[in-house]
C-alpha cells in the first residue's frame, strides 16, 4: 500500500462519513498526464470502490504548450454533467491544500472496459457494440446540453473552430516541414469552422480509449482534461476520425458503429440536427489534429531517439490519405 493512503483515508472524512479505512490502493497503467489509483474504502461495513485522479507527484507542472484543465476544474465538469443526467462518474472529493495529497479528486470507480482492441472484437461485446454509436450519439447530447453555470464559465476556457484551427497552424509552421496535403486542410477548414452555430461545454477528448464499455453498454465519458466551452461538433467529429477506429475503418465512429446511428442518437436526446456534411468538418479537423500531433512526436524523437515517438511521428503520413479521401473523394 502507498505510503500516502492515511492522508487519503483522512482526506475522505467528510466526503464518506463513517470511513474506517482503504484497501487495495494500487496504481494503475495508462494515464499518460496523470496519475491514476484504484483503493476500496471501508465505509460503516460497507465497501465503496474508487478511483484517485492526482497530478504525478501530487503536483501540477505548467506547460506552455498544454491545453489541459486544471484537476479541479475537471471535477467540476464532470459532476455538473453526471448531475445533468450524462454517463459520467460520481465525484467525492477534489483535494484540497489541507489534505497534504496535492491535486486531484476521487470519483466513484465503475465497471467497464476501456481497451479499444477488446471492445471491437472480444465476444463479450458481440451484442451492445451496434448500440454504441447512439448510445454516444445520446451522451454527447447530453453533455452539449449542461448549463454553462457562472461558476462552469469562469473556470472553463473557450476554445472555439478558428482558436484550435490557429493553435495547430502556428505548430505545424513552426516544424518548418512541408506537408501539401496539410496545406489545402488548413485552408479548406478555415471558412468552416467559422461556422458554429452554438457555443457549449465540450468534452474535448471523447474516443475510444476514454469511454468505459460494458456488456450493457457505455457506462461513463472518462478523462476530461480537455474540457472547454467550444463548438459541440467537435466531439461529434473526433470519436469519427479514422485513428481512433482502431483498423475498422467501415465503422466510422469508433470502429463499432455507423454516423447516422450517432446522429440520430445525438437528435433524439435532443442535441439537434446534425448533418453529415457538418461531422465531416470536423472529422477533417479530427485527422489534421492527429496529423500534426503525429508531427509533433517526430520532432521529439529526433531529439531523444525514442522508438515510441518515432512510431506515432510516421503515422503522420496515414492521416495525409485520410485527408484526401474526406476532402478530395467526399468519403467519411
Amino acid at each position: 500500500m502507498s505510503d500516502f493512503a492515511p492522508a487519503l483515508q483522512a482526506a475522505l472524512t467528510n466526503a464518506l462519513p463513517g470511513i474506517t479505512g482503504i484497501e487495495r490502493l494500487t496504481r494503475l497503467s495508462g494515464g499518460a498526464s496523470q496519475e491514476t489509483w484504484s483503493f476500496d474504502a471501508l465505509c460503516d461495513g460497507k465497501t465503496i470502490p474508487l478511483i484517485l485522479r492526482r497530478a504525478p507527484g501530487g503536483t501540477r507542472v505548467a506547460s506552455e504548450t498544454s491545453t489541459s484543465v486544471p484537476l479541479e476544474t475537471e471535477a467540476i465538469a464532470i459532476e455538473a454533467s453526471r448531475k445533468a443526467g450524462v454517463a459520467a462518474p460520481r465525484v467525492r472529493h477534489v483535494l484540497t491544500e489541507n489534505d497534504g495529497l496535492g491535486q486531484g479528486y476521487v470519483m466513484d470507480r465503475l465497471t467497464g472496459e476501456t481497451i479499444a482492441r477488446k471492445i471491437l472484437r472480444d465476444a463479450e461485446f458481440d451484442t451492445v457494440r451496434p448500440d454504441l454509436a447512439r448510445q454516444c450519439g445520446e451522451i454527447l447530447a447530453r453533455i452539449h446540453a449542461v448549463e454553462l453555470t457562472p461558476e462552469l464559465r469562469k473556470a472553463l476556457p473557450v476554445v472555439d473552430g478558428p482558436t484550435q484551427l490557429r493553435r495547430y497552424r502556428d505548430m505545424y509552421d513552426l516544424f518548418n516541414y512541408p506537408h501539401p496535403v496539410f496545406e489545402i486542410a488548413f485552408r479548406w477548414l478555415e471558412p468552416r469552422m467559422a461556422q458554429a452555430k452554438r457555443q457549449t461545454l465540450v468534452h474535448g477528448d471523447f474516443r475510444h480509449g476514454n469511454l468505459l464499455i460494458s456488456p450493457k453498454g457505455v457506462e461513463a465519458a472518462l478523462d476530461w482534461e480537455l474540457t472547454h466551452i467550444g463548438d459541440p461538433l467537435e466531439d461529434i467529429g473526433w470519436i469519427c476520425t479514422n485513428t481512433w477506429r482502431f483498423g475498422v475503418q467501415e465503422k466510422v465512429v469508433g470502429g463499432f458503429g455507423d454516423l447516422k446511428d450517432l446522429l440520430a442518437g445525438y437528435e433524439a436526446a435532443g442535441g439537434g440536427h446534425v448533418s453529415e456534411d457538418e461531422a465531416r468538418t470536423w472529422i477533417v479537423y479530427g485527422s489534421l489534429k492527429w496529423g500534426v500531433m503525429c508531427m509533433s512526436m517526430y520532432q521529439g524523437f529526433l531529439r531523444d531517439n525514442s522508438v515510441e515517438r518515432a512510431a506515432i511521428g510516421r503515422r503522420s503520413s496515414e492521416t495525409e490519405i485520410d485527408l484526401i479521401n474526406l476532402i478530395i473523394r467526399g468519403k467519411i
